[in-house]
């Protein structure tokens, strides 16, 4: 593989971690809750989902889960129904406004497993994730010419493009932490968020 080809596949997969997605969502969903420690473990979670999503497509084995169709079906509206969950937590959270409460509840000692199995459970039961990996990695190895290893570092360079997108978003919502504790602005936040997480579950769930 050469410089030309990685910078190529580089380019595209930085132009689709900035766009809106269910990660960047529970991510940001997680930083408005817990800080930047709660959105740092969410992003850790979907980190570690990124990397078996990837290492399956690489070695071949997300062609056998997308080309079954009970499996592919079954991780899909697993997929549909945890984006709603979220959702609807997210507007709940909105609609009763009590951040303090919220708060001094979610300072257990699970809350940092719990944010990064967030993370986790909302990119792995995402098939769209595992059917990007299996149309866009394709076309940047050649039969015969290209190995396993070229492959799993595409699916690696993926994983990690998505990382640092999700830590610079991180950092942005740190930097005016301020404004966002405003009562009236993280409740808008919360129903945005909480909107946008559904409106993925739902287009999820429609499509064939």
């Amino acid at each position: 593989m050469t410089w030309g080809v990685y910078g190529g596949f580089l380019a595209m997969m930085v132009v689709l971690a900035v766009a809106p997605g269910p990660d960047s969502m529970v991510v940001l969903k997680n930083a408005l809750s817990g800080g930047a420690r709660g959105g740092a473990w969410a992003c850790a979670g979907i980190a570690v989902a990124n990397f078996l999503q990837g290492s399956a497509a690489a070695l071949g084995l997300g062609a056998v889960i997308t080309n079954s169709r009970p499996i592919f079906e079954t991780v899909k509206w697993l997929g549909v129904a945890y984006l709603c969950y979220l959702g609807f937590q997210a507007l709940r959270g909105a609609w009763r406004g009590d951040y303090q409460a919220i708060a001094d509840a979610m300072r257990g000692r699970q809350s940092a497993f719990r944010r990064w199995r967030e993370g986790f459970l909302s990119n792995v039961t995402n098939p769209k994730v595992l059917v990007l990996y299996l149309s866009v990695l394709p076309q940047f190895l050649t039969p015969g010419v290209t190995t396993t290893g070229d492959a799993l570092l595409l699916a690696y360079t993926v994983a990690a493009v998505g990382a640092v997108w999700q830590i610079m978003l991180l950092l942005l919502v740190h930097r005016v932490r301020g404004w966002l504790e405003r009562r009236r602005v993280r409740r808008a936040l919360d129903g945005v968020t909480g909107t946008v997480l559904i409106g993925f579950g739902v287009g999820l769930a429609l499509e064939a």
